[in-house]
């Protein structure tokens, strides 16, 4: 019988490490190359990325999750252990999946309310496609700065923001990029947000001498982001104002357009700035979206089912589809519900059984360590600790666990190499935090495409504040730029 006695643990907070010395590295790394191979396979030689229908990519993190057991139970870990921490991921994504499940409401809710397309219709008389993306940047990045959260600035403004690009003829990957890029530079400099109190808390320092070395690296590359947005927006053809007219015609003819509209917006973010839960903010947009349907849009209830109540539960649970006499106004005015949310929690769900298993096997664990042991040198530890972060972000699926095993296995290293821990707690970020969401099966990749409605693949290229950010504190660390030493006492 296997007893688990080769495997420690090490707790930090609710979050723990497992370590297994009967595993190898090379074990360790066969999931993860299966995996990868198989992802490979699925998106570059099947066309149309459904080798085994809708949820391949979901097949392909159980078929991960079950070589990491195998890997496992021939390193004497038993199943319920393995069981035991895919629960423990699984309790972990809870309430994000119940927020997914209120995203997607809240669509449904605020389409047939009116709010969307009057977020849209005021936004297009505001928002010229000279300047759409890097204002769709700063805007993003205030909401979030003043929220805390990039999710929750994606489904609020992200959402209007995609569908008045859109509307503008602005591709749709460029748009998401931009609200991305703008979210996650809010994100990561918040004190309200939870990765960066997580990130400190790893490493050992302060939360606000943690925000202040990280503006060091961050500013500089969210202006280079705001440049090249600035430059994309020059060059891209768009609709413009010639098509405005019709498009604010085809909307006033379809919806009872008013600024009342935007009191059920204003009080959800209020309620977000009063640090109200989520899902109580969320559920509150709900109802009182439902409540403005009834009041604002009768004529739209009324065409989309015989009863207005059965409107505005379709809306809530499934496909909600305006028809509009614009076509480009008809595609934007469609929502899943919380049906259009089940497919991104089901990717969530498989990815936690992989992490989990890969968690529970010691592999996690072992493939941080061999990583720390090649870091001979000062920039060889920063680049070791930004190879961590994107790998658990890909291999676990979690940017919590992209901060906290990396955080608790660098933190020493950092210490006998003199660096101060905001070196350690900023690396985390920089490399851990925001290339979470260009992981497609990653909770925070699954949460944007699914919410913005725009795929990883084409808004990978434009979250450019995202994939520079490692770039930028590697080349810091290479030319000793703001690299502080610990001070001694």
């Amino acid at each position: 019988m296997q007893d688990d006695k080769n495997l420690s643990e090490v707790h930090i907070g609710d979050q723990k490490i497992i370590d297994n010395k009967e595993l190898n590295l090379l074990e360790s790394l066969i999931p993860v190359v299966i995996l990868m191979c198989l992802l490979a396979y699925n998106i570059f030689f099947v066309e149309g990325q459904e080798w085994f229908g809708a949820y391949t990519n979901q097949y392909i993190l159980i078929m991960g999750g079950i070589v990491a057991a195998v890997v496992g139970f021939f390193n004497k870990v038993s199943f319920a252990t393995m069981v035991a921490e895919v629960w423990e991921n699984w309790k972990s994504v809870f309430v994000p999946i119940m927020i997914l499940f209120l995203v997607g409401a809240l669509a449904g809710t605020w389409l047939v309310s009116g709010i969307i397309p009057a977020m849209v219709y005021y936004g297009l008389q505001v928002l010229s496609p000279e300047i759409f993306l890097p204002a769709s940047v700063v805007i993003a990045a205030i909401i979030s700065i003043a929220t805390g959260s990039s999710w929750t600035t994606s489904a609020t403004v992200g959402i209007a923001l995609v569908g008045i690009g859109s509307a503008l003829g602005i591709p749709t990957g460029m748009i998401a990029g931009a609200v991305i890029s703008g979210a996650y530079f809010g994100d990561k400099m918040s004190p309200l947000s939870d990765t960066t109190n997580l990130a400190p808390a790893m490493a050992g320092t302060d939360l606000f001498t943690h925000i202040k070395y990280m503006s060091f690296t961050t500013v500089p590359t969210i202006l280079v982001t705001l440049v090249v947005f600035a430059i994309l927006s020059g060059t891209i053809d768009t609709s413009g104002s010639a098509d405005i007219s019709n498009l604010l015609a085809s909307i006033d003819n379809t919806f009872h357009i008013s600024l009342w509209l935007f009191l059920v917006p204003g009080i959800v973010i209020a309620m977000i700035l009063m640090k109200t839960k989520p899902l109580i903010a969320l559920g509150t947009g709900v109802v009182l979206a439902a409540v403005f349907a009834f009041i604002f849009q009768s004529d739209v209830l009324a065409n989309l089912s015989d009863s207005k109540f059965e409107a505005i539960i379709n809306s809530v649970l499934i496909d909600t589809n305006i028809e509009t006499d614009n076509d480009k106004l008809s595609e934007l005015f469609s929502s899943g519900g919380m049906n259009g949310m089940i497919w991104t929690i089901l990717l969530i769900t498989c990815a936690m059984i992989f992490g989990g298993v890969m968690d529970a096997i010691g592999a996690l664990a072992k493939i941080t360590k061999s990583l720390l042991s090649v870091a001979t040198s000062v920039f060889g530890l920063f680049a070791s600790t930004v190879v961590s972060c994107l790998g658990l972000n890909a291999i676990a699926s979690d940017q919590y666990l992209a901060l906290v095993i990396p955080g608790k296995m660098f933190k020493k290293a950092y210490e006998d190499k003199g660096l101060a821990p905001e070196n350690l707690s900023r690396t985390l970020e920089d490399s851990g935090t925001v290339t979470s969401v260009l992981i497609p099966w990653n909770t925070c990749g699954a949460y944007q495409s699914s919410v913005l409605g725009v795929d990883v693949t084409d808004y990978f290229v434009y979250a450019i504040f995202n994939y520079l950010s490692p770039f930028t504190t590697l080349l810091f660390a290479a030319l000793n730029i703001k690299i502080r030493q610990l001070v001694k006492k």
